[in-house]
């Protein structure tokens, strides 16, 4: 089954006799906490106006661990916490799920992944977000019928700080983020800037059209392939900054047909390290 889905198709699926279970994964990468600013407020967000029946799953809690030493800022949550709130959100691994998030596309992507990896067989994510979405919003929180999913940890698609520094000499590793993080110039969040020593820059940003849609297949697949995507399987890996805005360089490669793997500890886990190799400047090396 693709891996997106369209504001008509949704609203289509929506109203036949197996509608889909619909998360809204509403977040952003916010600095305004350091500044001393409130941070954004997702769960506000989708109480002041969601698709219809759509569900609020929390990023930060529950779609990633404890934030702690050596694991980086959004590491993977324990499997009982991560089956316990889809399920609560009306998850089960019959029923089609659709995640989207205000329009970023970053934050679904990370749900995506995770149900994907974790075993559930049908999940798209709603293609340009919440601004894609031209049908009615309400602002009534569903109580939905407990979900079955037991998510179980996937036998490939994620890879660790080894894998991932001995795919960027074996094979592909793309660094998801802004190119003035991977080159070194500026690190708002992190200990250092720079990239893993063999990554390759392609922000995940230049994967998306102006109206936050994805770009069409063939033209993410012209892009994937000048920077050295083959297709073969196990060759391509993703990192960023914790394993969010890689979820949706993951979801770009998945829509122009080619399988990544998923460094989630990423450059927030890498970085910490301080035995870890680091590159500076536009040259992978």
């Amino acid at each position: 089954m693709n891996a997106i889905i369209t504001a008509s198709q949704l609203a289509s699926e929506s109203a036949g006799e197996n509608p889909p279970v619909v998360l809204d994964i509403r977040w952003q990468l916010s600095l305004a906490k350091a500044a001393g600013a409130p941070a954004f407020d997702g769960r506000a967000a989708y109480e002041a106006g969601h698709v219809p029946g759509a569900v609020y799953i929390d990023l930060d809690t529950e779609l990633a661990g404890h934030a702690g030493e050596g694991r980086g800022r959004h590491p993977l949550p324990e499997l009982a916490d991560l089956g316990a709130s889809l399920r609560a959100a009306g998850v089960s691994a019959d029923r089609d799920v659709v995640v989207y998030d205000g329009g970023q596309g970053w934050a679904a992507a990370r749900a995506w992944w995770l149900l994907r990896w974790t075993g559930h067989p049908s999940v798209r994510v709603l293609d340009g977000g919440l601004a894609a979405w031209d049908g009615p919003l309400e602002t009534e929180v569903p109580s939905p019928q407990p979900g079955t999913f037991e998510p179980a940890p996937g036998a490939t698609g994620l890879l660790d700080a080894d894998g991932a520094a001995a795919l960027a000499r074996s094979g592909l590793l793309l660094d998801a983020r802004a190119a003035e993080r991977y080159r070194g110039d500026t690190e708002p969040v992190d200990r250092v800037g720079g990239h893993i020593p063999g990554a390759v820059s392609a922000p995940t940003t230049e994967n998306v059209a102006e109206d936050g849609r994805l770009r069409p297949a063939a033209e993410l697949a012209d892009r994937f392939k000048s920077l050295g995507a083959t297709g073969d399987p196990g060759q391509v890996g993703v990192y960023c900054g914790s394993g969010v805005s890689g979820a949706h360089e993951v979801l770009a490669l998945a829509v122009a047909g080619i399988d990544a793997q998923l460094y989630v500890g990423s450059w927030s886990e890498w970085s910490a390290d301080e035995s870890r190799p680091v590159a500076t400047g536009a040259d992978p090396q």
